[in-house]
């Protein structure tokens, strides 16, 4: 993980069929996929990101991510526009 004065990067690094349970963040966060692909589920909708994808994920929504395949991702949180 990197912490700056107003972000933070996390990465995540999932095997097949690993699951990140629901969770939500508290502030604006963008995952992007390195290597692999990820389902990201909330209470709305569901997509497959893909190598190279990215996604911003809604503050105070509830969501889980699950590895379709060994999965390399990067989490960047209090990013801005």
């Amino acid at each position: 993980m990197h912490t700056g004065v107003a972000f933070k990067v996390i990465v995540l690094a999932f095997k097949k069929g690993m699951i990140l349970h629901e969770n939500k963040t508290s502030v604006p966060t963008k995952l992007t996929v390195i290597n692999g692909n990820v389902r990201y589920t909330s209470e709305t909708f569901s997509k497959i990101i893909d190598t190279y994808e990215e996604l911003d994920i809604p503050v105070e929504e509830t969501h889980s991510i699950e590895a379709l395949e060994d999965s390399l991702c990067i989490l960047i949180q209090g990013y801005r526009n």
